[in-house]
C-alpha cells in the first residue's frame, strides 16, 4: 500500500469519528421511577417482616391482589360469548363503553349528556386520558397561559403537561403544619394566577396526600375559576373506591358541570375495577354547546391514531358488561365497599395503635384523609431508617398506601414510626 494512500484511510478515519461511539452518547441516564424502584427494592428483600407501602395497587388483608368478584363473572361472560372476535375497536375506542363510563362520572340526569355537548373517548387508563388532554390542549387551547397543578401532586401530572410542551406552575396544597389543605394559598394562587389558565384539580381522593376539598371549598375554587375565567381539569382515578359512593366522589365534577363550566375529566378503571394492567380509562370533555362537539371529536381521534391507533378491549369489555347489567352494577358496588371499607379499617387501626403508644405529635390526618394514600408528615430521614431498620418501604416524602396495611402489620408498622418519631431527627 502506497503511503499516499495510507495518509489517505487515515484522514477518513479521522474525519468521520470514533465508530465505537453510539449518536446519543451525551444522554444522561434518568433516575427510575421511584414507586417501581421502592417495589423492587421490597421484592428483593429477605426479611420476613418486610412491609411494602409504596405501590398504589389494593391489597386483601392478606396482602394478595384482589380480583373483584364481579369482575371474574364479566370475564366468564366474555369468555362465553360465541360473538367474541379480536378485531380492532373504533379510534377513539367502544361506544357503549364510552357512554357509559360518561354517565357514570357525569350522572345519568346531567344536562351535559341530555343536550349532546359531551365528547367521551377510550384512552389507555387515567395516564392515557390525562396525556391524551394535555396533547389536545397543547394544540387547541392558549399557549400563554400555564397549567396549574398542586403541590404535591401525582409525578405523571407533570411529566405529561411537560412532555406536550405546556408550562407548570404550582399551587400550595399541602399545609405541613395542620396536615390538611392548604385552602387559602390554594385559593390565592389561583387568584393570582393569569386568567384562563388551565387548573387540574384532583377530583376525589387526591394523590398523593389524601385530602379532598370540602364542598363548600369547592364552591369557593369553582367561583375563583369562573371569576378569572381559568379551565378546570380534573383527574378522577378512585370514583367509588375513595368513599365507597360513587356519586359523593363524582361530587366536584358534577358541580362544575353543572355551573356552566367547559371542563376535560380523565377516568380510570384501573383502583375501582382493579383492572390495573387492562389500562382502561376514558377522557370526556365538556363542552358549552353542541355545534363544536364533531370538530372535538376529530381532532381527539386524530391524537389516539396517532400514538396508539385504538385502545385495547378486554378491559373494557369488563366495565362496559358490568355498567349496563343491574344486577352485576350492584354487585360492583358491592365489592367497592369492600375495598374502601377495608382502606378506612386500616386508617382506623393505625390511628388507634399511635393514640396507645402516645406517639408524639397529632395524627388525626390518618383518619381525615381519603382513599388510598395517606401524606404521614413523616419526613426523609424518618423514612430512610423505616427502610433501614424495620424493611418499610414507603415514598421519601412520607407518603403511604394504606392498602400496604393489613391487621397483621399495621402495629408493627406503628411501632416502627413511633421509634423513629421519637428518636430521628427530621
Amino acid at each position: 500500500m502506497s503511503v499516499i494512500k495510507r495518509i489517505s484511510q487515515l484522514k477518513e478515519h479521522l474525519n468521520s469519528g470514533d465508530m465505537s461511539e453510539s449518536l446519543f452518547q451525551q444522554i444522561e441516564e434518568a433516575q427510575p421511577d421511584a414507586i417501581f424502584h421502592l417495589t423492587a427494592l421490597w421484592r428483593n428483600d429477605p426479611d420476613s417482616r418486610k412491609v411494602n407501602l409504596g405501590i398504589g395497587a389494593y391489597r386483601d388483608d392478606g396482602g394478595k391482589p384482589w380480583i373483584l368478584p364481579v369482575v371474574r363473572k364479566a370475564e366468564t361472560i366474555i369468555h362465553n360469548d360465541p360473538n367474541l372476535n379480536h378485531e380492532y375497536l373504533s379510534i377513539t375506542g367502544m361506544p357503549e363503553f364510552r357512554e357509559a363510563a360518561a354517565r357514570l362520572m357525569l350522572g345519568a340526569d346531567s344536562p351535559a349528556i341530555k343536550e349532546n355537548r359531551i365528547v367521551t373517548v377510550q384512552t389507555i387508563s387515567g395516564t392515557g386520558a390525562v396525556h391524551t388532554a394535555a396533547a389536545f390542549l397543547s394544540r387547541f387551547y392558549r399557549k400563554d397561559v400555564p397549567a396549574l397543578i398542586s403541590n404535591p401532586t401525582w409525578i405523571n401530572h407533570k411529566l405529561i403537561f411537560k412532555g406536550v410542551g405546556i408550562d407548570i406552575v404550582e399551587y400550595p396544597y399541602w399545609n405541613p403544619q395542620t396536615k390538611g389543605l392548604d385552602i387559602d394559598g390554594m385559593l390565592k394562587a389561583l387568584e393570582d394566577a393569569k386568567p384562563g389558565s388551565i387548573v387540574l384539580l384532583h377530583a376525589c381522593a387526591h394523590n398523593p396526600t389524601g385530602v379532598d376539598p370540602t364542598q363548600e371549598q369547592w364552591k369557593q375554587i369553582a367561583d375563583i375559576c369562573e371569576a378569572k375565567k381559568h379551565f378546570p381539569f380534573f383527574d378522577c382515578a378512585y370514583q367509588g373506591f375513595a368513599s365507597g359512593d360513587l356519586d359523593r366522589d363524582a361530587w366536584a365534577v358534577r358541580y362544575f358541570v353543572d355551573r356552566g363550566f367547559e371542563t376535560l375529566v380523565a377516568q380510570s378503571f384501573s383502583k375501582n375495577f382493579g383492572l390495573y394492567c387492562q389500562r382502561t380509562g376514558c377522557l370526556t370533555v365538556v363542552l358549552k354547546n353542541a355545534s363544536v362537539v364533531k370538530k372535538v371529536e376529530s381532532q381527539m381521534a386524530i391524537i389516539q391514531r396517532s400514538e396508539i391507533s385504538n385502545p385495547p378491549a378486554h378491559g373494557a369489555r369488563i366495565v362496559n358488561i358490568v355498567l349496563h347489567d343491574p344486577e352485576l352494577y350492584n354487585e360492583w358496588v358491592q365489592n367497592l365497599k369492600t375495598m374502601s371499607s377495608r382502606i378506612q379499617e386500616m386508617r382506623q387501626r393505625l390511628y388507634g395503635k399511635l393514640i396507645e403508644l402516645k406517639t408524639p405529635g397529632t395524627w388525626n390526618h390518618i383518619i381525615d384523609q381519603i382513599g388510598m394514600f395517606s401524606y404521614t408528615g413523616l419526613k426523609g430521614k424518618q423514612v430512610q431508617v423505616l427502610k433501614e431498620k424495620y424493611h418499610v418501604y414507603l415514598t421519601d416524602n412520607g407518603r403511604i398506601s394504606m392498602a400496604g396495611l393489613s391487621t397483621k402489620n399495621v402495629d408493627y408498622f406503628a411501632s416502627a414510626v413511633d421509634d423513629v418519631v421519637r428518636n430521628v431527627s427530621p
